[in-house]
């Protein structure tokens, strides 16, 4: 699996169209209610029209296992490399990114988001037994 990271001038609608464009399906945490709106406002792209896409947030409440991502992943055995950073976290290192130019801000976010999309294929495995 090709992994790619989007992020200043190379987020875009053109190059996101690109990325995504053999995929087959699109999977996601609380996507529903937060990923898809924010792409679809800030980028004018509604991904959930161009790709069929589960929540993977709403399986785990229908297997009683509610909270964060980091919770369940917690719950599930999970683990993670990328240590105390969560979703308030994230915006911070990117604001430091932005405002100072913290280049070790910007790779502790990359690495983070990294971990985000690989443990969301581990949680569908794991949901799928």
């Amino acid at each position: 699996m090709e992994h790619v990271q989007l992020y200043d001038g190379s987020l875009n609608s053109g190059a996101l169209g690109e990325t995504l464009a053999g995929a087959t399906h699109l999977y996601t945490y609380n996507g529903h209610r937060f990923d898809l709106p924010f792409i679809a406002e800030c980028l004018g792209l509604d991904l959930a029209q161009r790709l069929p896409h589960t929540d993977l947030m709403y399986d785990c409440w229908r297997q009683g296992l509610y909270g964060g991502l980091k919770a369940v992943e917690a719950h599930l055995g999970i683990r993670r490399r990328v240590v105390g950073v969560n979703g308030y976290e994230a915006v911070l290192l990117w604001q430091r990114y932005k405002e100072y130019g913290d280049a070790q801000a910007l790779a502790t976010l990359l690495a983070y988001n990294r971990e985000d999309v690989g443990n969301l294929l581990r949680l569908r495995e794991k949901l799928r037994r």
